[in-house]
């Protein structure tokens, strides 16, 4: 099944037979939580999911945004309506970074359909509504391993073995500053490959074909051992959106520039080459 899903087709969907789960992802680094925005209006029958608070664990050493404990995830998407047996899809404002994190969350926890909407509330022409769906209580219950997970060791290792994407803006890769993190530049060896380079200026993904030429050009193919960070996990999660869209299976280092850069020991390396 796609990864990505058009507005016109979730429209159609949402009336057919089946209709899938909806879940509504907005979210914005460093901001204000946005379920008052969520309240005001969004698509009928979405359901609010706080990332901060339901696709991640408590900030520390593991990062800004860690893997949450996997029986308070389950347990936020089974009160999202969310079963194992239904389709799933994923918005957000319009970067997809924050549906993106949640299509790799469910995916990696063993749910078979999840998708998100290309160019997320932007590109809904359909009604919003301000009520609140009260969905019945789902069945999923999570089953880690799915998709594939890199430690900082893991991540390390392939920056020298395969291809280890840095998703980060090219400017926070190469350390000319860095606003969040207690030091700036990249993990050595890596390749900076920014996400906003996934979409076009509509805020959809590229095209398929499009995409797998950016990262041949990056030396990522079907055939290649992938992985990407970003700054905590969020934004790179999109770009594991957009290589798969592409054809091409990588793996996500969760933790990210955001736990690599906490710990002294770990190698820095600056500048605009891998090194």
């Amino acid at each position: 099944m796609n990864a990505i899903i058009s507005a016109s087709d979730l429209a159609n969907e949402l009336t057919g037979a089946h209709p899938p789960v909806l879940l509504d992802v907005r979210w914005q680094l460093g901001g204000p939580n946005l379920r008052p925005e969520y309240e005001k209006a969004h698509i009928p029958g979405a359901v609010f999911v706080d990332l901060d608070a339901e696709l991640a664990g408590p900030a520390g050493s593991g990062g800004r945004h860690p893997l949450p404990d996997t029986g308070a995830f389950g347990t936020a998407m089974r009160a999202a309506g969310v079963c194992a047996d239904r389709a799933v899809v994923v918005y957000d404002g319009g970067l997809n970074w924050a549906a993106a994190r949640a299509w790799w969350l469910l995916g990696w926890a063993g749910h078979p359909s999840v998708r998100v909407l290309d160019g997320g509330l932007a590109a809904w022409e359909g009604p919003l509504t301000a009520e609140i769906p009260k969905p019945a209580p789902g069945t999923f219950e999570p089953v880690p391993g799915a998709l594939p997970l890199l430690e900082a060791d893991g991540a390390a290792a392939l920056a020298r073995t395969g291809l280890l994407l840095d998703a980060r803006a090219a400017e926070r890769y190469r350390g000319d500053v860095e606003p969040i993190d207690p030091v700036g530049g990249h993990i050595p060896g890596a390749v900076s490959a920014p996400t906003t380079q996934n979409v076009a200026e509509s805020g959809r993904f590229r095209s398929a074909a499009e995409l797998a030429d950016r990262f041949k050009g990056l030396g990522a193919t079907a055939d290649s051992e992938v992985g990407v960070y970003c700054g905590s996990g969020v934004s790179g999660a999109h770009q594991v959106l957009a290589l798969a869209v592409a054809g091409i299976p990588a793996a996500l280092y969760v933790g990210s520039w955001s736990e690599w850069s906490r710990d002294d020991g770990r190698p820095v390396a600056t500048g605009p080459d891998p090194q």
